[in-house]
């Protein structure tokens, strides 16, 4: 990370739908904000530090971006964390590759494990993580950081690939649907009456499944039904999401970052110098700047959008 970083340069776009040219300012470059990094994962907005928290994972470091001092470590090792979220009370929540788990980084720093088996079996590797607003935590736990050595060391398998919700405030895990091969990304629409999940599928495979889905989330946030598939990514598949204040989802893909619609049309998309890993909407005080994951650099541009979710 101590190599110039490149300057910045004009955001390359494709708009497929009219409204997706309003979503672009013209006077907002692409900037690169950090370089060096082996794989980037876990981009989570921490509105309150006005920093961004991502992970190097195959170095097994998280690290911490400010506008004002750029890079530094945040903490090593980090377990080979992945998927990074908050809970309600600004604590941080990791998917831990090497510890097959969920953490919880305290506020001093302190780490407490939450859940890292299922019904008496080790979990997988959590990989991505979101919580809810009534507080309880949704995660995809696939296969793939303990299929090598490069992001936290092969183990064998226990279960199949699920995605769980788990709830801090009676200590219980469901697994919530086993319907995918390789459950990756995943985001609440913004009123969380549907759950995006991104299935990346076995990739041992010569052919794997890899199509964004969406469940319908029941009321009372308890139960998911009506899974469908909603949008193909193509080229390349869906890994890392976000979503904006009108519910649009902001997916990566092998070239950039496209832009879908509530109805799954593609609304347009963002040319990035690389393959997108991973992105989240940061920036205080609107939330208007999207951070971009492209495997190994951090860029960042602003938009005329805002993050669906507000910072804690």
């Amino acid at each position: 990370m101590s190599r110039p970083l490149p300057e910045p340069q004009a955001l390359r776009f494709e708009a497929n739908a009219p409204r997706f040219k309003t979503y672009i300012l013209g006077n907002a470059q692409l900037e690169c904000l950090a370089s060096d990094i082996r794989w980037i994962e876990g981009l989570l907005w921490m509105g309150d530090w006005n920093a961004l928290l991502f992970e190097d994972l195959p170095r097994d470091r998280t690290l911490l971006w400010r506008e004002d001092t750029g890079v530094s470590v945040w903490r090593q090792p980090s377990d080979y964390a992945n998927g990074l979220a908050r809970d309600r009370q600004g604590r941080v929540l990791a998917c831990s590759h090497r510890g097959r788990a969920i953490d919880r980084i305290e506020h001093d720093g302190s780490v407490t494990r939450l859940v890292d088996r299922f019904e008496g079996k080790r979990l997988n590797a959590p990989n991505d993580i979101v919580v809810k607003s009534d507080g309880t935590v949704w995660f995809t736990d696939p296969l793939y950081g303990i299929l090598n050595d490069y992001e936290g060391g092969r183990q064998p398998s226990e279960q199949p690939p699920a995605l769980y919700r788990f709830d801090p405030r009676n200590g219980s895990l469901r697994a919530m649907s086993r319907d995918f091969d390789g459950p990756n990304g995943l985001a609440f629409s913004p009123d969380e009456r549907r759950l995006y999940v991104a299935e990346t599928g076995d990739q041992r495979r010569p052919d794997p499944v890899q199509v964004l889905r969406v469940f319908d989330v029941s009321e009372d946030g308890t139960a998911l039904s009506n899974l469908r598939d909603f949008h193909k990514v193509e080229p390349g598949y869906t890994d890392g999401l976000a979503v904006d204040e009108d519910g649009n989802v902001w997916a990566s893909a092998e070239d950039g970052v496209h832009c879908l619609s509530p109805e799954g049309e593609r609304l347009g998309r963002l040319f990035m110098p690389a393959l997108v890993s991973n992105l989240c909407f940061g920036g205080s005080p609107y939330r208007n700047r999207l951070f971009v994951g492209c495997s190994h650099a951090l860029y960042a541009v602003f938009l005329n959008r805002r993050g669906a979710r507000w910072p804690s």
